[in-house]
Formats: C-alpha cells, structure tokens, sequence
C-alpha cells in the first residue's frame, strides 16, 4: 500500500534552550549537545532508509542547523535550496534533489516582548503583566506577540499546502519547533482543539496517509488502515545521553 509520509521534527538543543530563554522567533544556534543530537537523528534515519524526497523548515537559526546536520549523511544526492515556496527547481548535476523548502510558516510562534527573556528578566521588565499571566489559566495577549488564532492558522496553511502539492510515495521531512509542533499535529489530525505535547529535542512524530483517499466523505474516514501514526515524541537515538 502506498503512503505519502510525513516526519515531523524539533530541532536540537539551542543556547537559548539551556539559557531557558522564551526564544521565540530569535536567532539563536545549537549547543556542542544539540550538533550531537542531530547527528545521532542523521545516522538513525540513514540506518533506517528514511531517505526524504523534500524537506521543509523553518528558516530560524536554530532548525536550519538542524536540518543541515540531520541530513549530511545522505549525501548521495544534493539538496536543492528553495525560498519559502518555489513549484520547480532545476539542478543541473543532480536531477533528482532533495527539495529543501525553508518556510517561514514553520518559524516559532512570535511571543511579542517576551522574546528573547527568560522568565526572571521578564516578571523584572514586566512585573504587572507577569503576575496576571501566573494568576490564571485564561489566555492573555502578551503585547506585539501572535495570537492563538493567528498562530492556529499558519498552521493550516502549512497543511494545506503539502497536502495540495504531494502525493502518495512522496517522504517529508518538516522540521519545526516545540511551541508550533502541536498546533501543526493538530491540523493534520483534524482536531479543533491544540493539545500540548511536551516534544524533546529532535523528536520525531510520524504519520502515515493515503493521500488519494485523504478527501473522501464516506467510511474511509474512519478506516484507519488509511491513516497512521508512525511514531509520537520518538527520541530513542537519545537514550544514551
């Protein structure tokens, strides 16, 4: 039976990880730790054969890293590198590249004037906003910082789009982050409500569809030889850590 395949991923430890830091849409890199988390990521996939046919990541820093350390054991063939949406790229050496797309509606959800902080800096710089926010569970807006919704429907643009674009036996990398991984997972489930998941760094969530079937009204939907989940937070290549 054939399957389009999606594997999604969280990058690896960042310095704005261990600082603790509300990163954000910040540019911050890996640690020594985290080039050795994707390399592990890398050798497990090329064992496995999960070779992709595209490949789709934030463009921050910190995923971009990811990607590029993931994917350079499999360097039999040469990633092409697109801008955000590009339907054809030519390679001359290489006709059949790994597509790599860098989509800013993977990017980490914006947290306005919290960006950047860690929790102690901001209760100092924004005491008020901070107390109100540790007093209930309610959402609050944080000032200049996406909202729920708008972050929600980046999420379904991004679907959509790789829905729109592959068929079954394409195998997709989406490498993102853990603020904007359940909202994305959420989508693809068809859920209305976003679900926290509580995601390690390079972990991998992998979902199995049977696009040609992905539209139809009747039983089918219910069918779940048709849609699978893979594998949910797997970070097995880690264990030895």
């Amino acid at each position: 039976m054939q399957f389009l395949k999606l594997l999604f991923i969280r990058h690896a430890e960042s310095t704005g990880n261990i600082e603790k830091r509300m990163q954000g849409q910040g540019e911050y890199p890996l640690t020594e730790k985290g080039r050795q988390q994707a390399e592990k990521l890398g050798q497990l996939l090329l064992r496995e054969g999960w070779t992709p046919s595209h490949i789709y990541s934030s463009p921050l820093r910190r995923t971009l890293q990811t990607t590029k350390i993931v994917l350079a054991p499999f360097q039999d063939r040469s990633p092409a590198f697109v801008r955000d949406w590009t339907n054809s790229v030519s390679v001359a050496e290489d006709p059949e590249p790994i597509i790599i797309a860098y989509m800013d509606d993977l990017r980490e959800f914006h947290n306005g004037i919290f960006q950047g902080l860690t929790w102690v800096e901001a209760k100092a710089r924004h005491p008020e906003l901070c107390a109100k926010l540790e007093s209930t569970p309610e959402w609050i807006q944080v000032p200049e910082a996406e909202s729920l919704v708008e972050i929600r429907d980046r999420a379904h643009r991004f679907i959509c789009k790789i829905l729109n674009r592959h068929k079954n036996n394409d195998k997709l990398w989406i490498v993102s982050h853990s603020g904007f991984l359940p909202h994305l997972i959420a989508e693809l489930l068809g859920m209305d409500r976003s679900w926290r998941i509580s995601s390690h760094n390079t972990a991998m969530f992998e979902f199995w569809i049977d696009r040609d079937r992905w539209h139809l009204q009747n039983e089918n939907r219910l069918n779940t030889d048709l849609w699978q989940i893979r594998r949910f937070n797997d970070y097995r290549h880690l264990m030895d850590d």
